[in-house]
């Protein structure tokens, strides 16, 4: 198993804390895993193996235990001893009302606990009901560019010569780990994210939501592939069936939205007026979870490349603990604006800068900014160098390795 230490290190300071650690991602971005590499790491510690307590709801081991009565029930006769114990639970969303077992194991065990879900959910309605401001989560998204260098170069036992080329490999695959634990096709790589793709749409979404016109959310889902990177509201996405002869209530629409979103399929962008300093209301971006959910559904296609890399870079950002929005300068876009306590940072994105309007556009909208913090355009660019005003330029490989900004 290859450590994901970009999550552990998330934890580690929580361990033994009054908290309760929630792992929230997208199926099969790693959670399992995590929860895995934190139970081997508590054993490492010293944590006797009976005060271990862990279960994945996935697993047919553990169907009866389905309801929070059935959960309190296994776990209270795990409980032997008076030493602390420690409670992993994988899938929790499979368990009907589990938030009050986790409650009552709060209030009657000496615990520490850990939970994974496919669902953001478990955080903005069961969990908040329950346990308000008693635990932290930590999103959990496929690997990084980053990551995937550490998985190749210890599956290939050598470091990995060729960046730009591993980064070209990285784009085309999209970053779910199964698919960089062998060598395989695109095309065998695409067939098991589709399976990804239909598990998490029929159980997170479908399921979950009860939906019952799913052509209807399927095409919903193309659209937003479609259009990453691009401007658009649920009203725009109405008006499109519209146009094509289909209507389409607009709270139907945002419905659905929602529904990806709280399971990790897409992500919203809001706007934030540079200037005004203020989010804005009307239209966001939406971004994948996976590239290779795209590829999945849609096929690869090089047309699309300037909404992928701005996909990859707002990712990376998210991944590095940042807020991001997409600005608005006047009538100027800034591709992300990006905040993380004090710090910010700008950056736009771009396939190449081979004209010079192609310049002009992407460095003139982030030189309109007069403040003091960093400033990127970040392209797939490997010779241009130049650096304008203080805007820095970076070949996209590398903006993604850099440890801070």
């Amino acid at each position: 198993m290859i450590k994901r230490e970009l999550y552990l290190e998330q934890l580690r300071p929580f361990i033994d804390k009054p908290l309760i650690k929630v792992l929230t991602g997208i199926r099969r971005s790693g959670k399992s895993a995590i929860l895995m590499m934190l139970q081997d790491e508590l054993t490492q510690r010293g944590i006797d193996d009976e005060n271990i307590v862990y279960i994945n709801f996935e697993s047919m081991e553990y169907t009866e235990i389905d309801n929070a009565k059935s959960l309190y029930t296994f776990v209270k006769s795990k409980l032997k001893n008076k030493l602390k114990y420690y409670i992993l639970l994988d899938e929790i969303q499979e368990v009907k009302s589990w938030e009050k077992a986790i409650n009552s194991f709060l209030v009657d065990f000496n615990v520490d606990i850990y939970i994974t879900g496919s669902n953001s959910n478990l955080l903005s309605s069961e969990l908040a009901t329950y346990i308000a401001g008693r635990y932290i989560e930590i999103n959990v998204t496929p690997l990084s560019f980053q990551e995937n260098l550490e998985f190749q170069k210890i599956l290939s036992g050598t470091d990995i010569s060729d960046i730009k080329k591993e980064f070209i490999r990285f784009m085309r695959l999209g970053g779910f780990p199964i698919v960089h634990t062998a060598d395989y096709s695109h095309e065998d790589a695409y067939k098991i994210i589709k399976d990804i793709y239909a598990s998490a749409i029929l159980r997170d979404v479908v399921q979950r939501n009860r939906i019952r016109n799913i052509e209807l959310l399927e095409k919903i889902v193309k659209y937003v592939f479609e259009n990453i990177g691009n401007m658009f509201s649920a009203k725009k996405v109405a008006d499109y069936f519209k146009n094509q002869q289909r209507k389409v209530d607009i709270e139907t629409v945002y419905n659905y939205l929602d529904a990806l979103e709280a399971a990790f399929i897409i992500y919203r962008v809001p706007r934030y007026d540079v200037r005004g300093k203020e989010v804005l209301q009307t239209n966001q971006k939406y971004f994948i979870g996976d590239l290779g959910l795209k590829y999945a559904v849609m096929g690869y296609k090089d047309r699309d490349i300037s909404g992928i890399l701005e996909n990859i870079v707002f990712l990376e950002l998210k991944r590095k603990g940042y807020q991001v929005y997409v600005g608005k300068l006047e009538e100027k876009e800034i591709d992300f604006v990006a905040e993380k306590q004090e710090q910010k940072i700008y950056v736009q994105v771009a396939y190449k800068l081979s004209e010079e309007s192609t310049i002009a556009r992407e460095f003139g909208a982030l030189l309109g900014i007069r403040d003091h913090y960093p400033k990127y355009v970040v392209t797939m660019e490997d010779f241009w160098q130049d650096n304008i005003e203080g805007v820095k330029h970076k070949n996209i490989a590398e903006f993604l390795l850099m440890e801070g900004y």
